[in-house]
């Protein structure tokens, strides 16, 4: 009998991997990505960036001084 008609032979039993599951991931990751690349920026999170922008130029933040407050 050959050793590869065994019942018990992992090999017999074993169907060959065709893809590595982490080029799987990789594609499925990029595509989920890339569809969130292509969205637009909710107003709400547009409003709040303005604001930030507006209180560091206030507080002198966007011309590389440093406030007293802020830490190292």
């Amino acid at each position: 009998m050959d050793d590869d008609n065994k019942a018990g032979s992992s090999k017999a039993r074993r169907a060959p991997l065709t893809e590595n599951p982490n080029d799987a991931i990789s594609r499925k990751l990029q595509a989920l990505y890339s569809s969130l690349e292509q969205e637009a920026i909710p107003d709400r999170f547009l409003d709040l960036l303005e604001k930030l922008d507006e209180v560091e130029q206030a507080s002198g933040a966007g011309t590389g001084e440093v406030s007293p407050n802020t830490r190292r």
